[in-house]
């Protein structure tokens, strides 16, 4: 992987301990996490017919990343990337392919600004499991791993009296979103009596299916249209690839009624998005009530984005723009950027918030993950951090799991999957140009060398995966079927063996 700005070198630091610095020289982290939402429920992120006023808010105040991707778009692969800086592949964290090691579990962010001193609270949707950790070696929640504990396992519920650690704030916020705005509320008013600092993680279920919106919200989007984009509808998917057909992403366009009903879908998932804006409000204005506000940082993102019928697909997990990028706001209250309404187009993805996040408390950044601290995009948004990132795939059935490379410009993606209907497929989008993804170039005469440059980019992509893949599973296995250079003969082969 080639880094433009050089991370920090260190060596093992579990039990690290900054307690003997002082609290007003760290600074407190409020974490926030939406799930499966898309850059273009953002007003800031261009969409002048959403209500987003606290993201709004963030954006201008903070950082805004117009080419932040989640290197795998899909919640339990992703947060097991946000929360130790690594590929999945590494991590070994993903429905069907395993939970977390608790090795890898030891590292991860909450659980060294604990050993740090740092006071800690996680609510919401985890999303993760931790082997051996739950009954009978079976896995489990950390939950003793946090000073303060409102999550939940699984896929968690819009009810909020259905949530067992969130019971306590069922009566006044029936609907999940806005408990978590008065947890977040709560445990700003604890961490304000503590001697220490504090970092809160928040993972709202909001707006992941099913769609259940807050009732109270019903009026926000009330009989409200919404304009098509540009790249909307079957007719403009022809042109991808057939492997990515064959799974419930295509279907979902249909099924989820984005093509008869798309006034009424979008409002639904606007309204779920802007439950969600009123709890960052909420515990905005508890961090400024507690006199905290000054000295804690704020990161808003998601999971992944969501196809909201670009294309004529649904849902995620595809390479698709709309799918793998997603909003992402860093607000430091202590830094020169305050104001500026800096955005920036540098390559960014959800393996970065590790290392964000060690830096901002003063933990070295282990040199061997995969993400890079973000910090100096806050001063010069206009710095580059990488020339390259992966985009994985490797949920759902095999025609659509696949491997991506990004660049500054480009994206190269390889479909492995042949039948008797379809052969090895190769797309090519120049995004500087074609943003919608609306020209496959990979059989362009005319965008031979860049094919030719991304291929070698996408090779030594495989390489890392190759070497670093979580070893005995079906990691090792897509190696190969990921290989340009496999004839397929072999992977038929690969594909009987057990995983």
């Amino acid at each position: 992987m080639k880094f433009i700005i050089q991370k920090i070198s260190c060596c093992a630091f579990i039990g690290l301990n900054l307690s003997n610095i002082s609290s007003a020289e760290r600074p407190n982290i409020v974490f926030l996490l939406a799930d499966d939402q898309n850059t273009l429920s953002v007003g800031s992120y261009g969409n002048t017919e959403v209500k987003t006023p606290q993201m709004d808010r963030l954006s201008a105040e903070g950082v805004t990343f117009d080419k932040h991707y989640n290197t795998t778009a899909i919640c339990m692969a992703s947060r097991g990337n946000i929360l130790t800086g690594l590929y999945e592949y590494r991590t070994g964290t993903n429905f069907s392919h395993g939970d977390m090691h608790p090795d890898i579990w030891a590292q991860s962010y909450p659980v060294l600004l604990r050993q740090a001193g740092y006071f800690t609270g996680f609510a919401g949707k985890i999303g993760i499991k931790i082997e051996g950790l739950g009954e009978n070696g079976k896995s489990g929640l950390p939950e003793g791993d946090f000073d303060v504990w409102g999550a939940s396992g699984g896929q968690t519920s819009y009810v909020t009296a259905q949530n067992k650690s969130m019971k306590g704030y069922a009566k006044e916020y029936p609907h999940s979103s806005l408990s978590y705005g008065a947890f977040g509320q709560d445990f700003v008013k604890k961490a304000a009596k503590q001697d220490k600092p504090f970092c809160l993680s928040i993972s709202f279920k909001a707006p992941h299916h099913p769609t259940t919106p807050d009732p109270r919200f019903n009026d926000v989007y009330k009989g409200k249209t919404f304009t098509k984009p540009a790249n909307y509808g079957r007719k403009n998917g022809a042109h991808l690839a057939p492997q990515s057909k064959l799974d419930r992403q295509y279907s979902r366009f249909v099924d989820w009624r984005y093509d008869e009903d798309y006034d009424e879908v979008m409002a639904t998932y606007y309204q779920q998005v802007y439950g969600i804006d009123v709890a960052v409000g909420m515990i905005r204005e508890e961090l400024e009530a507690q006199g905290l506000a000054d000295n804690t940082v704020i990161i808003y993102t998601s999971d992944n984005g969501f196809i909201c019928g670009s294309h004529g697909y649904g849902s995620k997990v595809l390479p698709m723009e709309e799918s793998s990028r997603a909003p992402l706001m860093i607000f430091d209250p202590r830094s020169a950027s305050v104001g500026r309404q800096y955005r920036t187009k540098s390559l960014t993805g959800n393996i970065d918030v590790y290392p964000t996040i060690l830096e901002l408390v003063g933990l070295p950044v282990p040199e061997e993950i995969d993400g890079v601290s973000l910090l100096p995009l806050l001063e010069k948004p206009t710095e580059q951090l990488r020339e390259e990132m992966a985009f994985i795939n490797v949920y759902g059935k095999n025609p659509t799991k696949s491997l991506s490379v990004l660049t500054q410009t480009m994206k190269y993606t390889y479909w492995w999957f042949e039948n008797e209907q379809m052969k090895a497929t190769e797309e090519l989008f120049n995004l500087a140009e074609d943003p919608l993804e609306m020209v496959n170039l990979a059989q362009s005469s005319e965008a031979v060398s860049d094919l030719e440059k991304m291929r070698k980019e996408y090779d030594q992509q495989l390489d890392l995966w190759k070497k670093h893949a979580k070893k005995n599973g079906p990691y090792e296995r897509y190696g190969i079927l990921f290989d340009r250079k496999t004839p397929w003969e072999q992977k038929t082969k690969a594909l009987k063996k057990r995983r």
